[in-house]
């Protein structure tokens, strides 16, 4: 079950980093609540990988929970902010998943 929570923590990591960058290309209010989702994600995001930490290795976790957060905002910034996409970026986010996937497997 932590490991539910911890990729549902990556997954708000992705979140508060998209509304970082919504929030950079917005003007007027909107720009603020923007920044509200960033502050609601970022602490949903920090409770639950704390809730995770509780019983799997705080090395592992973290690790996981920003590999999710990095791979899933790359993802973000390609399909929804069209940013760039090359062979060695998507090369190094393969290499990601993999190892993502690999703590997990190796961890007790």
């Amino acid at each position: 079950m932590n490991w539910i929570i911890l990729i549902i923590a990556g997954l708000f990591e992705v979140a508060f980093a998209s509304c970082l960058e919504k929030a950079k290309i917005s003007n007027g209010i909107s720009v603020y609540w923007w920044y509200a989702g960033f502050f609601v994600s970022l602490t949903i995001s920090m409770l639950l990988l704390m809730k995770a930490v509780q019983t799997l290795p705080i090395g592992t976790a973290y690790a996981v929970w920003t590999g999710i957060g990095a791979v899933g905002t790359v993802l973000m910034g390609i399909f929804v902010f069209r940013d760039p996409v090359s062979f060695w970026k998507m090369f190094f986010i393969i290499t990601l998943i993999a190892s993502i996937i690999g703590l997990k497997y190796v961890s007790h």
